[in-house]
């Protein structure tokens, strides 16, 4: 293994449930790449988003802190400028950084700047708000320049890149992550941040979209189990999912073609994710912002120095655990205030955490925690709850219980238990927890108060 510092891919879709994947379950051939990484490197069995909205879940990403923390509660919140981000601390730890894809941090108002409200969701972004990166290909609102067969990012100068004619999405943004790999050299270690919109519904046609003829190829799919039997719309529109996230895949293999024809392989880290799941409108009116494993359960695979060896590792980990990881595969210094937990660390301790904590917006204002057995939230409910694009907590510091399931006899989430008087004592110690996983990410410790029924 070469001594240099290795490089880092970080491949991040958008809104993938794990259970897409075969080495999750998934029965039909949709990952046959991905699988292959899990049987050389590292798969997380119980991976977790800590925000499961776009935006904010970027911002934790970026910044190693929970969205709470730099004002982006929300979708539409632009990082305060002066925000100490990954990219900045990788350039500081000698690396060359890249980032191609969807940003979502560019727009709005961040309570830390002020009145300081510019829109870039559709526009050019400036140097200024792409967190440091030097080299960009990117659209802050990704899913408002394209489609599945057409659209645009903005490069360096913010001049306008279209996407070929009749060519997939996935494989036009992958065709300049293929440019990015052919341009760098063996001498200095590269950090790139790859963020596909896809499996994300194309939010102006209201249906996702996969390549052509992916209705009729992945058609005979087995029905998740929390899906089943609920309204919503995964009936019509589970083979495009599916469609889309075979395409993530084929880009996963064309990457590590790449890697191999350039002889970058043996020292480069993979890391593949997702921002969150979607539960298809089965928990609300739309497709997350829910505290259910459909939104908050996400793939996480490693492959490369430091994860090798086809461990399948039980341990709970959370998305906010990558920055510290990518910062400690490249033995740069990790910030005291970043929050989460190397993933190193998790291979090499067990049971290195009771529960993972997420903070859920916009649908309603809501902080859960899931453990191996147990996932209990509580909330603002709705005829109390100011507007949740724009509050960050319960106004008066009191929340309600509002679901609890139990998760070894209860799977899919299907029987609420957050009133009975059995479960009294369970509820009372998971809100103790939740109280520690609040104060951990510098919120007020509330007060929880039972369900109003």
């Amino acid at each position: 293994m070469s001594s240099k510092k290795p490089n880092i891919i970080v491949m991040f879709s958008d809104q993938q449930r794990w259970d897409t994947l075969g080495c999750y379950g998934q029965k039909l051939p949709v990952s046959p790449n991905l699988d292959k990484m899990a049987e050389e490197g590292v798969k997380f069995d119980l991976a977790f988003t800590c925000q499961p909205v776009c935006g904010p879940v970027r911002a934790c990403l970026q910044t190693g802190k929970y969205a709470t923390e730099v004002g982006c509660e929300t979708n539409n919140r632009h990082l305060p400028l002066d925000s100490d981000t990954l990219a900045k601390r990788m350039k500081g730890a000698g690396y060359k950084t890249g980032y191609i894809g969807k940003w979502h941090l560019a727009s709005g108002k961040n309570r830390f700047d002020g009145d300081y409200h510019p829109e870039y969701r559709i526009f050019p972004i400036p140097e200024e708000l792409r967190g440091g990166y030097e080299y960009w290909l990117a659209a802050d609102c990704l899913e408002g320049t394209s489609h599945s067969y057409d659209g645009h990012m903005f490069d360096n100068d913010n001049v306008t890149r279209k996407f070929p004619l009749h060519r997939y999405r996935v494989d036009a943004h992958t065709d300049w992550v293929m440019e990015y790999l052919d341009e760098q050299s063996k001498d200095d270690p590269f950090f790139l941040f790859v963020s596909y919109i896809e499996p994300h519904h194309q939010n102006d046609h209201e249906c996702y979209e996969g390549p052509k003829g992916s209705k009729e190829y992945w058609t005979n799919y087995e029905i998740p189990g929390d899906l089943a039997g609920l309204p919503g719309d995964w009936v019509e529109n589970f083979p495009d999912y599916l469609g889309c996230c075979n395409a993530l895949d084929n880009a996963v293999g064309r990457v590590n073609e790449k890697l191999k024809e350039l002889e970058l392989d043996d020292n480069t880290l993979i890391i593949y994710t997702s921002d969150h799941g979607t539960h298809f409108r089965t928990r609300n009116k739309e497709y997350k912002r829910s505290c259910h494993d459909g939104c908050l359960r996400v793939p996480m695979i490693l492959n490369g120095p430091g994860f090798k060896g086809g461990e399948v590792n039980e341990n709970l980990v959370s998305l906010i655990d990558i920055p510290k990881t990518i910062l400690s595969a490249a033995k740069a210094e990790i910030p005291e205030d970043w929050q989460g937990i190397p993933l190193q660390d998790n291979i090499a301790k067990k049971d290195i955490r009771d529960a993972v904590f997420a903070q859920i917006s916009e649908d309603h204002i809501g902080r859960a925690v899931r453990t191996k057995k147990w996932k209990y939230e509580v909330w603002l409910p709705l005829d109390m709850m100011p507007t949740p694009w724009s509050t960050t907590k319960s106004p008066d510091n009191v929340y309600y219980e509002r679901f609890l399931y139990d998760l070894e006899n209860d799977p899919h989430e299907r029987n609420n238990l957050v009133s009975t008087p059995e479960h009294a004592e369970t509820r009372a110690e998971l809100a103790k927890i939740l109280k520690g996983k609040m104060s951990e990410a510098n919120e007020d410790v509330p007060e929880i108060l039972p369900a109003k029924i």
